[in-house]
């Protein structure tokens, strides 16, 4: 069984992630891709990586931003295992395709002018 981590454990883990932040019991993440198609496309490599790991995020889906939400549910808190995704969340950013230099809350890709009223 996963151990939940201590307060300074948590702390030292989160020093470690950088764009994660501790949210109500759970690390959480959010990412802004160009459109909407490569948001879903990310959202499945993710759904791929967590299927090999048998540890799944919470994922919410809002156009083109993506919310992860990583905890425990069997413990009800963070334990090493979201520690440890999200160094593979780090590593696989780097690859192209996944996530790469996409910044928290700032995409890369132009917003659509607001729609005309007649």
């Amino acid at each position: 069984m996963p151990q939940i981590l201590s307060e300074t454990d948590l702390g030292k883990a989160l020093g470690t992630l950088p764009r994660w932040r501790l949210v109500e019991g759970a690390l959480v993440r959010e990412a802004e891709l160009p459109s909407f198609a490569e948001a879903i496309q990310v959202v499945n490599r993710v759904a791929e990586i967590a299927e090999s790991a048998d540890h799944h995020p919470d994922i919410d889906i809002r156009w083109r931003t993506l919310t992860f939400r990583l905890m425990t549910h069997s413990e009800d808190g963070i334990t090493e295992l979201e520690h440890h995704a999200g160094h593979r969340d780090r590593r696989r950013a780097r690859r192209p395709g996944l996530i790469s230099g996409v910044s928290p809350g700032r995409g890369r890709g132009r917003r659509r002018p607001p729609r005309r009223r007649p």
